[in-house]
This record gives structure tokens, sequence and C-alpha cells, in this order.
């Protein structure tokens, strides 16, 4: 039964109308003799609703599949692209958190105040990583009109200082609209080893990768359950499902027969790539007739200029990738079959998005074996990564591609991941499908942006959008539905102005005109001269310029001007301002100033049960001086082994140990070195206190220091051993492996722990955590930042 046509629902939740019952006077006092009121109707939408299904890929430019020429072979998206509509002018904001938002609320990204990834918030308004609660997503709007919903995937919007057991739990999944959630909550995982969440339990992945174990597969089982059940118990109650892959983001994990596919598939290299897949592009007709290949970035070496070592690790590399899009597509191709077994696949919307935003170079020219290298700052070399080249794909590497082939995959555009300014970090490929009310085979130019979303599903369910919820006088959505240009192909585009901008690279839209300019490298690169905002050089490009290809500001200054203005307008209307460029220190709160759970703590006593602790949650040992306090107790029957407290997985952290008996301490270096300060001696038996004391030498990010063991907390206590390390992870362990007491789950910090998951075989009745309170977190990356702007 659907709620009566006069329900006003654009108050939300439904204000239902009070019950009129008998007066007393006429109530029988036996029920036996009444008439049975008839029960209140159960919320549903308008009639002809239809489920909603969007699927996401992450860092998938537009190039990349094949359904848009690309080299990626993904049938499942070419079917559906002969069944419903390839978009292609579908446009991101250039980055993963900042368009997730966007998406989900139908409101531009500074609005909803996540103007960059929350791990680098800060204080500003549009950069807090905070939701406002005048934006309310799609699924708190749909769910409180009655659908289901569910989040399966990557949510890289909760603020990850919110993402410990004290909560708070209002903006994760479950807490703003999703009624299901299972999928991981940071900005990537690992596919084989993911730090998985339902709900808002933390949980052990249900396999392990020798038993075949995916997270891809993973999410897509859980999907296919929940819509299995949903059907069987409430077959009138339409769904929303948000499906968003961690693939096709680093680590490029693939199960070795995808990865066998691949071999040598791209040995011509990236420059041809570019060359073959704009050909295609022209043939399937998703770039314009008088559409340009645009020229290789002068950033970027030609492909004929590497040596053979380098194309050789950049073409396993690129394997990689292609294998994870593959088999993402074929997990997608199972929803749907699935789909269509229960009977549901033609009542629901698919939309079907190819790319959170463009294909990432973040790797820079030589790519790399383990993302959280470059996260920090550190290049691989060619060489360190073909030492480990049989690796690329499996459970022990995190590798990610070169920017060349990044580049090849943002085909036939400039630029990459986070350069918002140009098309290949913004525009990604979207397919609709969704039979009866969307067109089969076709493709549509009108301009279209991810926050047109919201109102496009609300205008096909029949639902207003909502001017109030939960009490909360709702900011307009910001996009423009679509559906008319579903309707007809040939419809003056509505979505007529829209601004980009991530970390200082800005553009404008308006009307088919763009005025751009690239502030940054989309990698580290401590040689390039990022200019003043205002030394920034702009770039004009006219209406027929489909792919930015030629650049007309020196003709046309005064048009450039007034295209500068403009964005000055849109960036003060929705909260863009002031701009802000800073990099990898912003991983610091201090530095950033925004919301710290730490606070200024300098102490935390940490205990047994407390696992997977985001490192934005736990004081900051990174760059400082610290000591680990650990009270143990020891049996008598055998020596202790196991964790005593660890902090990070194999790609970056640091371990605390006991190998029978003797204490050890590992800082894992960004996956390139272990440092490993061993103790002398066993610990005797009985109730210990194990301290570690880590000297930090000072004068910068990632210095070195010296870690000495003692047993005992006293000035007098004997010293138990003492090593140097040499370097130590300056910003970012990880964003997903976090802090365990007592173990190291999911990806270890070093293999070969003497127990399973390093279990402790005493008692670890508590770990006290000292930091330095005059530490210089991150100095040497602020004192760069600020060096090149002299």
């Amino acid at each position: 039964m659907n709620q009566p046509s006069d329900a006003d629902r654009t108050h939300l939740p439904l204000r239902r109308a009070r019950r009129v019952d008998a007066s007393p006077a006429d109530l029988p006092v036996d029920v036996r003799h009444s008439t049975p009121p008839r029960p209140e109707a159960p919320l549903r939408p308008p009639a002809g609703a239809p489920n909603v299904l969007v699927v996401l890929i992450d860092d998938m430019g537009f190039g990349a599949s094949s359904a848009f020429g690309g080299p990626c072979e993904m049938p499942t998206a070419e079917r559906m692209a002969e069944q419903g509509v390839r978009f292609t002018r579908f446009h991101t904001t250039a980055l993963c958190s900042p368009t997730r938002q966007a998406l989900l609320t139908g409101r531009n990204h500074h609005t909803v105040n996540m103007g960059v990834i929350a791990e680098v918030a800060t204080a500003a308004r549009g950069y807090t990583g905070v939701r406002p609660d005048d934006c309310a997503t799609l699924a708190q709007v749909l769910r409180m009109n009655g659908y289901s919903t569910g989040a399966f995937g990557k949510m890289h919007q909760t603020p990850p200082w919110e993402t410990s057991p004290a909560g708070p739990f209002d903006r994760w999944p479950t807490g703003e609209g999703f009624d299901r959630f299972y999928g991981f909550l940071g900005g990537d995982t690992h596919q084989f080893t993911p730090a998985l969440v339902d709900g808002t339990t933390p949980i052990e992945p249900p396999r392990t990768p020798e038993e075949g174990y995916h997270l891809s597969e993973d999410l897509v089982d859980q999907v296919i359950g929940w819509t299995s059940t949903l059907g069987a118990l409430t077959p009138d109650k339409p769904w929303f499902a948000y499906l968003a892959f961690g693939a096709t983001h680093a680590p490029h994990h693939a199960p070795q027969s995808y990865l066998d596919s691949y071999r040598g598939a791209f040995d011509h290299g990236y420059d041809e790539q570019r060359a073959r897949t704009f050909a295609r592009q022209q043939e399937l007709g998703v770039v314009g007739p008088d559409a340009e290949l645009t020229a290789p970035n002068p950033h970027i070496p030609l492909y004929a200029d590497l040596d053979e070592d380098s194309r050789r690790v950049g073409n396993r590399l690129f394997e990689a990738y292609a294998a994870m899009a593959t088999h993402t597509d074929d997990q997608v191709d199972r929803l749907l079959r699935a789909l269509e077994e229960q009977g549901v696949l033609d009542d629901t919307l698919v939309l079907y998005v190819l790319g959170d935003n463009g294909a990432s170079a973040e790797a820079g020219a030589y790519g790399t074996f383990n993302e959280m290298a470059y996260q920090n700052d550190v290049a691989m070399t060619t060489a360190q990564i073909q030492e480990r080249l049989d690796e690329v794909g499996g459970p022990t590497a995190f590798n990610h591609v070169p920017a060349g082939w990044a580049h090849a995959m943002n085909t036939p555009y400039q630029w990459s991941k986070i350069v918002a300014s140009h098309w290949g970090g913004t525009r990604t490929g979207m397919i609709a499908r969704l039979p009866g009310r969307v067109p089969a085979g076709e493709v549509r130019h009108q301009f279209t942006h991810v926050i047109d979303v919201v109102p496009t599903i609300l205008e096909l369910a029949g639902l207003p959008v909502p001017t109030s919820v939960n009490g909360i006088d709702q900011a307009p959505l910001e996009g423009t539905s679509f559906l008319y240009a579903l309707d007809d192909a040939d419809a003056a585009e509505r979505h007529r102005t829209q601004y980009f901008e991530i970390a200082g690279n800005r553009g404008i839209y308006h009307d088919g005109w763009t005025a751009v300019t690239q502030h940054l490298l989309p990698w580290p690169d401590r040689t390039y001269p990022v200019p003043a905002f205002d030394g920034d050089t702009w770039e004009l490009y006219a209406p027929g310029d489909w792919t930015q290809a030629h650049d007309v500001a020196a003709e046309m200054p005064e048009k450039l001007r007034e295209l500068q203005d403009r964005f000055l307008v849109e960036a003060a209307r929705y909260h863009v301002l002031p701009l802000d460029d800073r990099q990898r220190e912003r991983f610091d709160p201090r530095v950033a100033g925004r919301q710290d759970l730490v606070g200024d703590r300098t102490r935390m006593v940490l205990r047994p049960g407390m696992t997977r602790l985001n490192e934005n949650t736990v004081l900051n040992v990174k760059n400082t001086s610290f000591r680990a306090t650990a009270s143990l107790t020891l049996p008598e029957d055998a020596p202790a082994s196991g964790v005593v407290l660890a902090q990070g997985g194999g790609f970056g952290g640091w371990v605390i140990y006991l190998d029978a008996g003797v204490p050890v301490y590992v800082h894992n270096f960004v996956g390139l070195e272990l440092f490993t300060v061993r103790g002398t001696s066993a610990l005797p038996a009985g109730e210990q206190t194990l301290v570690l004391d880590f000297v930090y030498d000072g004068g910068g990010a990632g210095r070195g220091g010296t870690a000495t063991f003692r047993l005992g907390s006293g000035e007098d206590a004997p010293v138990l051993g003492s090593g140097r390390v040499e370097r130590t992870v300056p910003a970012l362990f990880s964003f997903d492996e976090g802090l365990d007491v007592g173990l190291d789950s999911l990806d270890p910090v070093v293999a070969g722990y003497p127990t399973p998951q390093g279990r402790f075989t005493g008692t670890v009745h508590q770990v006290v955590l000292d930091i330095d309170p005059g530490a210089e977190h991150d100095e040497e990356m602020v004192v760069r930042a600020r060096y090149r702007r002299q």
C-alpha cells in the first residue's frame, strides 16, 4: 500500500495524522464486540518508484573502460551501454571524498564541507570534513520516503576522528540514512585483507587470501544477499543500493587468473595507447566529431624515452590495474544477473559511474610498489619495484600505476585526478539503464555533474526535494536533474555553470566555455615551483574545443577575465575561499587546525580489546619522541610471545612484540626498510613492566631516532637493548590499518610473528603511551611549503 497521495513529503520524516477512534461512549468493553480498526499503511514512496542501484568505480578515467574506448575490458559496462545511455560529459570533483559527498547530497563539495579528503580537513568552512545537517543525504531522503537503503564498499566521508568506538556515529553510513552498511571507512584498503566494518562494528574478512578472498567479490555477495532478503520480506518496498568499490583505487589487486590474462598486453606503451583509445572513442561517438587528442603532458616522460626496465615495470603495474578493472566489472555482471534472477532488474534504475575522478597519477612517472610511499613523499625507484615485480597485483603488494599510464586512462584529456582544472581530472564515463524509461544504445552529450544524481533520482521516483529534514530547514539542491536529457538527446543543457577546485587547481565552466588553471602537480615533486595563487597561469577554451586542446587566453583576454570573475563569484557562494594548497603537512591536525579527538593530550592508556583504531583517534607518535609502558603478566610454563602494541601494517607502521620472551621493536618505513631493535635477553615470568623509549633525532619530518628497551619504569631500570632507527614514516602509516593492543590484525607490520596474528600468549593489562609535547610534527613539510612561495 502506498502513502496517501496528499502526504506532505517536503517535510521529513512524514508527519502522520493522529488516529481518530470512536468516542469512549461508543467503545464496547469486549474487543470481540467491536469493529477492528484498519492498520496504518506502511511507509512507501509513490507508486512506480523504481529500485535504485548506484555503482561507483574508484580512480577510473574517462578513457580507461572499453565502454568508453579504453584498454580495460569491461564487457558488463559495454552491455549496459547497449541497453541504456552513455553520458559523455559527466563530471566529478577530481577527488574521492568530495565527489562522494557531492553525489550523495546533490550539493557542491565545498557546500557540504568536503573541499578535500577528510584526513586533511581544516577548520575553515568548506573544508571541515563534517557534512552540515542542512544538507541531508539521498539515503536519508529515500529512507524517510519508504525506501530500504544499503551502502556497500568505500564510504570515505566519515570524519576520521569520529571513527573510533567512541563515535559519535551520526556521520557513519548508518547515521546518514543507510539501514545497512558493509564496507570500509578510509580512503583505500587492502583488497585481500580489508579493514571491514559491518554497521559500526569492525570485523575480520570472512575468508583469507589463501582461501580466495577478494573484497570486490565479498561486496557483491553482500548486495545480492541484502536485495534477495528484501525481495522475500518486503517485495512492495523499493530499495536504494550504493555499491562503491574500493577498485580501481590502489592497491591494484586482482586474482591471479586476471593478472595472467593481461600479461604483455600493453607492451606498446602509454603514448601509443592514447592514440588507440582516441581512435576507438571516435568510433563509439563518445567524443565530439571535431575532438582532438591533447598533446602529451610535458611533466611525464615520453614512453620512448624510458629505459627498458622502467617500461617493463610500468607495464606490469598497469596490467594489474586493468586486471582489477575487468575483475570488478565481472562482479557487476554477477550482481545484475542476480537481480535479473530475482525479477527486479528491469524495475531498477542502474547508474554505473566509471570513476569518482580521473585516473590517479599520484605515484609519479615510474609508479610504486607501495602507495603509502608516495603518501609520505617517498619515491620508489624502478630497481626497487623490479625486485618484487612478480608480486605486483597480489597480497604482498600495494601497487600503483605510473603517471603516463594514468594519463592514457584519461584519454583524450589533459591531466588526472586532483587536477580539477582540466577534464582529465574531472570527466568520467557514466551509464544509465532503466528499460521503458531510459532509451537503449544511445549517447548524451549534455554537460552533467555528480551533483545532478540526487535530483535525477528524486524526480524519477516522483519525490519532491525536502524543505526540512528532522526539523532542520534544508539548503537547496545545487544539481540539476538530467532526466530531460534522457527524454531528448537534442535538448539544450540545463547545467550551465559549474566551478571546480581541489588544492588550488581550479576552473570554471559556463555555457561551453572553460577557464582553468593547473596549480599543483598531482604527484609529489619537491623541485616543482608552486606559484602563489595570484601567479597562476590561466587558460581559456572555447565551446567547440571538446578536449581543451587549444588555449585561446592570449587572443581573448576579456573573455578570460569574465570567466575568472565568475569563478570568484562561485567560489565565494560555495565556500571555496580561502584557497588552501597545503599538502601532506595537513595530515597533522595541529598543522591543519581541524577537530582532533586527542586534542592537547600527551598521554593515552590503551587496554586489551582495543583494535583497529584509526591513527586520527590516537596519539600521534610520528616525528616526535615517545614512550610506551606496557604492564604485562608473562606465563611461567613458556616464554611469552606475540604483539604488545602495533600500529599500521605491512606498508608502513611500527610494532612492539615478544619473541620467546625477548622484546623486539620494528619500524616499517613505508614497506621499503625494516628497522629492528632487539632486546638482549628474555623477560622473566610473572608481572613485568616493559618500557620502550624512542628518542627522536629532531630537525624535521621523517628523521630517525634511538629505541631503548627497559625492564621497569624507574630511572635506574635495567636496559634490555638499544638501537638506531634511521628513518621514520613522516605523515601517514595507513588510511585503514589501525592500532591494535595484544595482536596485529589484518596486514601485519612484519611477517612471521611467532603466533597467529601475533596474538600475545601472556596478558597485556595496559599500555601507556606518552609523547613529547614539544614535537615538530611535519615541520619540514611546512617549511618547504613556505619556501616555495618565496
